[in-house]
């Protein structure tokens, strides 16, 4: 069964382009510190600890955590070990599961009247064989803990599901039923049973590193083709067997073929010639019918060649891009083709090798059941909106911010458009600082927060006591949509940022902030 190709539907009626902006208020925000008597639990990195990966996982990781059920209460450990501002069930549960991990989302079922609780773990793992890239991978761990049949008071194992891949997931949680898996992330995870040696993958691997020597070189000009083929031992002339048609070559050594197939482009197959040289070697020499055309390959699809390019040819190919790497901003304004200007593109223009996916898991057959494309719609957060339901998150569509709430009990309609932030998609670009960005469960307001000190916080368009006037486009305006920034005081990173419906929570290594967001109530 192969998995559904689906795509995101935008409801038109939540989206507002005549959205004029966020216009700055000065209308104060109260801002409550509290002074905690133990610092902040802050896991810190070690040396090993230096991929883009781990600065993902653990460097960004968020701290302050929402109680979802009740949203005015917020909890955080310490470096004591506490659990601090939450009533705690303890369950008696003690398992060795290995490396250090990070919990990214959990539930709690109840089936049949027996109790589990299903936890998404996620960790950075070494992985020995890997040469080419980080030499880490990213393991997702969708572990299940459920009551002892023989011991009521107990709780053990009985699932423990691993998905690896090779980015930190932006999204990643099980289904409020615990039969599926939804995840967003750059590159996409394959599931990986918890027994498995992964000998298949070692294989490969091993064999990726093994140099295979190519079966034939060539090289070209703008009016020929040069490929030299090494001959087996004892090869006479009578073992060699050429044949050349305008799209089409075929070279058999010994009833072996070495080269077969659809030439890239037409050749003048009856110039076309060989000759066997005196180093065990035979030279083939094709004559190109489309002169300066220069090919990228010998025969379509074949991999079994190396091209050999001509050191004079590398230097006229640099000469002719050079305009696009000047050290100097614009050299030659006047040129037919200048530079591209790095600073003009925004964060939400930088693309990855692969494109954003959003993929869903079956939690029985723990194959791909629907993938989303998301393109260039970019990851900006994620927030639970009702505590029954999975958390929604947040893409970047066109300047906007969108809101999506998976809905897992509709195969046909799986993710619903339920708000829009009005320019928040381009807004957020711009804030090279930010480090957490957030909105209340209501969709009132969003937020982000800087590394240090500054929060943003921007409304929805609310209606105006007076009335403004567009000038440009000779209209009334009378809705108007509200930028506040509040500056905390104090020097410490924000290690924790949550909102709710009317308050935002900062942590940072030594206090907690509270910022009274909505005031009407």
């Amino acid at each position: 069964m192969e998995a559904a190709n689906c795509s995101l539907r935008v409801k038109r009626p939540l989206l507002d382009p005549r959205f004029e902006g966020y216009k700055l208020s000065l209308e104060p925000l109260p801002c409550y510190q509290l002074e905690l008597d133990a610092a902040v639990a802050e896991v810190k990195l070690r040396d090993d600890q230096y991929t883009l990966e781990h600065m993902h996982a653990f460097g960004m990781y968020n701290y302050l955590h929402c109680d979802a059920w009740y949203q005015d209460s917020v909890y955080y450990i310490d470096n004591l070990g506490r659990i601090m501002n939450l009533t705690v069930m303890l369950i008696v549960f003690n398992e060795e599961l290995g490396n250090p991990f990070i919990i990214i989302h959990s539930i709690s079922l109840l089936k049949a009247e027996e109790h589990s609780v299903a936890v998404l773990l996620l960790r950075i793992e070494k992985e020995e064989l890997d040469m080419k890239g980080s030499g880490f991978y990213v393991s997702l761990e969708w572990v299940t803990v459920s009551k002892n049949n023989e011991d009521s008071k107990k709780y053990e194992i009985t699932k423990h599901h691993v998905l690896r891949g090779k980015s930190v997931p932006h999204y990643a949680a099980v289904e409020p039923d615990g039969n599926g898996l939804m995840v967003v992330s750059y590159k996409s995870f394959k599931v990986i049973s918890v027994d498995q040696e992964l000998e298949e993958s070692m294989d490969e691997d091993r064999s990726e590193k093994i140099k295979v020597e190519p079966l034939y070189y060539w090289q070209q000009t703008d009016d020929d083709l040069t490929v030299t083929v090494r001959l087996p031992e004892n090869c006479a002339k009578e073992d060699i067997e050429i044949r050349f048609l305008p799209d089409n070559i075929s070279v058999m050594l010994k009833d072996n073929h070495v080269l077969e197939g659809k030439l890239y482009s037409s050749i003048d197959h009856e110039s076309s010639a060989w000759t066997i040289k005196e180093n065990d070697s035979m030279e083939i020499t094709l004559i190109k019918k489309n002169e300066g055309l220069m090919w990228p390959e010998l025969v379509v699809g074949d991999k079994q060649g190396e091209l050999i390019r001509d050191p004079a040819q590398c230097a006229a190919i640099a000469e002719r891009l050079m305009h696009l790497t000047s050290d100097e901003l614009n050299p030659n304004p006047d040129k037919e083709k200048p530079p591209c200007n790095a600073q003009e593109l925004e964060e939400c223009d930088i693309f990855f090798e692969e494109s954003s996916s959003l993929c869903r898991f079956d939690g029985n057959t723990l194959k791909t059941t629907h993938v989303v494309n998301l393109g260039s719609n970019q990851y900006l957060f994620s927030v639970t909106v009702d505590p029954k339901e999975m958390p929604c998150f947040c893409l970047r569509h066109d300047v906007d911010a969108l809101l999506w709430q998976p809905h897992c009990s509709q195969q046909d309609d799986m993710w619903e458009h339920i708000a829009t932030f009005n320019a928040l998609g381009y807004v957020q670009a711009s804030k090279r600082d930010k480090k957490f960005f957030a909105c209340s469960p209501n969709s009132s307001y969003a937020a982000l927060c800087e590394c240090l000190r500054r929060v943003f916080i921007y409304r929805q368009p609310a209606p105006m006591s007076t009335v403004l006037y567009n000038r440009k486009e000779g209209r009334h305006v009378g809705q108007v949509a509200k930028q506040q920034v509040a500056s905390l005081e104090t020097n410490d990173p924000i290690l924790g940022f949550q909102a709710t419906n009317e308050r935002l929570f900062v942590l940072t290594t030594k206090n907690l902030f509270l910022i009274k967001v909505n005031t009407e109530n």
